[in-house]
């Protein structure tokens, strides 16, 4: 028998602002995504305003997204092909990253 699996989107907050948008079963995996090195490596590299997204030490929060961060991921869920990968929507302009369309 298929089982269909829910999912829902979540929002990553930093340091309480809105930053990434993504899809997990639970809140419990959403609030795991939040310890990934790789993760955290990735944020703190990028930078938004000139400021990075992600400084050592950090708050890391995890709610379930609103309606408008939700949009937000559907919509960058359709523009990419379709993977098995994590799609991470970033609720912030990111500095040096070209925006197609």
């Amino acid at each position: 028998m298929n089982q269909v699996q829910v999912v829902s989107i979540f929002t990553i907050e930093i340091d309480g602002n809105p930053t990434i948008a993504f899809e997990a079963r639970n809140m419990a995996e959403a609030r795991g995504l939040c310890k990934e090195q790789w993760l955290l490596d990735d944020l703190g590299a990028l930078s938004s305003g000139g400021s990075a997204l992600c400084s050592v030490g950090a708050k890391l929060a995890v709610r379930r997204a609103t309606e408008r961060e939700t949009l937000v991921y559907r919509e960058a869920e359709q523009s990419i092909p379709a993977s098995d990968d994590l799609v991470l929507a970033y609720l912030v302009e990111l500095d040096g990253v070209d925006h197609l369309g």
